[in-house]
């Protein structure tokens, strides 16, 4: 069946019961307004009863006040009788409006006979009275009599009238309503059949035509269940935890993983926002993270958590997280929902630092021996000094003993000076003079050098300082020079030289407007081109069982914290074989806490 044809047979079944009920309605309606003329006119009788009945209770009130006066001559008596007047006149005006033409007569002799009685007894037997005169006139009496009972037989017959008038008009009534409920039991059996032969007719076809759409919607609503299911299944055993949420960013689905960070069960979440359930603040400042539903609708893309983030359960406890959100977009590309994944990263920051503190550990393992045997060579020249001073030397040999000792002390206060600087933690970034700093490590290593039979040459310009963190910077240059040093091996060289950068940077990393790059080049073989991209990996070392594998990594992230960039340029042929390490570092750069 075409799509029209379909339209026109619901038009045809929608159309026929709306006429069908008019029609119906029509009728009813007619019935009912014949029914609501004879309920009128029943209603006519009654008022005409009413008043019929009224007119005969005041004709009797007349009649009592006056045989009343009439036996006891006491006028109060007589207030019946004049109270009656101007009700009697009032009922026999409506009544004169609504009385069939049929009862007009008897109401006409009614009134004629209560004006022959007014006029012919009642006030000539009052005016006796009043007058002292006798009332016992047997023909007066009678008169009156006689005048009274027409009266009141005219009013009997208004009324037998109009009661023989309201049950013919009751019996009226109820013969319509009898043949009202027949004819609407009729109708409705004929239109009810009417419409079902009709609608049957036109269904069937129409279910004959929708029967393989039916089928085929069935099919597919069983495919895209089987897939919701997969999908469901495929979140649930996603890792990271995952979050939809709709474009106002109420939460309409959570999988286990974020239901467990979260501490909200999807029930419980299902339809409150989004930064109730996935509450986040800065580590640091303790102050509320941007919504990344906010977020996302502001820059229209995928977006990713600031640093630093806490994620504060339910219960109250607290989780270090990253995550990403990213819009969900309908055909026309407009933004229905937003889809947010993310992940505790506790363990790994605390990972993290273990292996920076354990790196540091290391480095200041491998300067203990050298810096000891340092400070033990000038405190056994000072004992020996000491030792000739006991014995009493010349004056001039005593001042020479003296100044001597002195040197010796100087040279351990300023050993013991710059062991203490390398690890002093700073709370905020600090001025750092590069020349100074790299003299301090060079004169620790002195010891280390001579040990592997390394030369080292320094071309340290004064007055190049940048913006950091002095003990941070003195770790990476020393994880730099000592394996240098060691690459060197015994005969080698190695160069440590500043480069001032004045227009950003010449090789990978930001570009800023100043700066300064330290070179740290040896003559040793060189690195592999096989291991080259591995170099800033964590627990990766060519040195075998001697190195920790987490130098460079950790150094890679102190530069980066710094906004700076560092490289490895090595060649393991030709004259020129070596490794070049190379880091920048701004003047004044824009520190990342974070480190990336």
């Amino acid at each position: 069946m075409e799509f029209n044809q379909f339209k026109r047979t619901l038009r045809q079944v929608l159309l026929l019961p709306i006429v069908a009920c008019l029609l119906l309605a029509g009728i009813l309606v007619w019935q009912i307004s014949g029914a609501n003329a004879t309920v009128g006119l029943i209603e006519e009788s009654d008022q005409r009863i009413a008043l019929a009945t009224l007119i005969e209770k005041l004709v009797v009130d007349e009649e009592t006040g006056l045989r009343g006066y009439q036996t006891t001559s006491d006028p109060r008596f007589l207030q019946p009788y004049h109270d009656a007047e101007a009700p009697m006149q009032q009922a026999i005006v409506r009544l004169q409006a609504i009385i069939r033409p049929s009862q007009a007569q008897s109401l006409n002799v009614f009134i004629e006979e209560h004006q022959l009685w007014h006029q012919a007894f009642a006030e000539p037997l009052i005016s006796t009275i009043a007058a002292g005169g006798h009332t016992n006139d047997d023909d007066l009496n009678l008169t009156g009599r006689a005048r009274m009972d027409s009266m009141l037989n005219s009013l009997n017959a208004i009324m037998s009238a109009a009661e023989q008038s309201r049950k013919n008009r009751i019996a009226q009534w109820r013969q319509q309503t009898r043949d009202l409920r027949f004819l609407l039991i009729g109708l409705a059996l004929a239109i009810g059949l009417l419409i079902g032969l009709f609608t049957r007719g036109r269904m069937e076809s129409a279910y004959a035509a929708f029967r393989h759409s039916l089928d085929l919607q069935r099919r597919r609503t069983e495919e895209l269940f089987a897939s919701e299911q997969n999908l469901r299944t495929t979140l649930a055993s996603i890792g990271d935890g995952v979050i939809a949420c709709d474009a106002e960013g109420r939460v309409q689905m959570m999988n286990p993983v974020a239901q467990e960070l979260t501490g909200w069960s999807e029930s419980q979440a299902h339809n409150r926002p989004l930064e109730e359930v996935f509450h986040i603040v800065d580590e640091i400042t303790r102050q509320p993270v941007e919504n990344p539903v906010v977020k996302v609708q502001r820059l229209q893309r995928i977006v990713g958590i600031a640093n630093h983030a806490t994620l504060i359960r339910k219960d109250g406890a607290e989780l270090s997280v990253d995550d990403s959100a990213a819009p969900i977009r309908n055909a026309a590309g407009e933004i229905t929902g937003i889809v947010m994944v993310f992940r505790d990263i506790t363990l790994e920051l605390k990972t993290r630092a273990a292996l920076l503190a354990n790196e540091k550990l290391a480095v200041a393992g491998r300067l203990a021996a050298t810096i000891a045997h340092e400070i033990h060579n000038p405190l056994d020249s000072v004992a020996n000094l000491l030792y000739l001073l006991r014995n009493e030397p010349k004056e001039e040999e005593s001042k020479q003993f003296l100044q001597m000792a002195q040197t010796e002390l100087a040279r351990v206060t300023q050993i013991s000076r710059a062991m203490l600087s390398l690890y002093r933690e700073s709370k905020a970034p600090v001025r750092v003079n590069l020349k100074e700093t790299l003299d301090e490590l060079l004169l620790l290593m002195q010891r280390r050098f001579q040990i592997l039979g390394v030369t080292v040459s320094a071309d340290l310009p004064p007055e190049i300082a940048v913006e950091g963190f002095p003990a941070e910077l003195r770790q990476v240059f020393t994880n730099l020079i000592t394996n240098a040093a060691e690459a060197a091996g015994e005969g080698g060289s190695i160069v440590v030289r500043i480069l001032p950068q004045l227009s950003g940077t010449t090789f990978t990393g930001p570009a800023v407007e100043g700066g300064a790059i330290v070179e740290i080049v040896d003559d040793g073989p060189g690195i592999q081109a096989g291991a080259r991209e591995h170099l800033f990996q964590p627990f990766f070392t060519t040195k075998g069982e001697r190195g920790t594998g987490l130098g460079l990594w950790v150094s890679q992230g102190i530069i980066r914290k710094h906004a700076g960039s560092i490289e490895l340029d090595s060649r393991t042929e030709g004259p020129d074989r070596g490794t070049t390490a190379r880091v920048f570092l701004a003047t004044k750069p824009i520190l990342n806490p974070a480190g990336e």
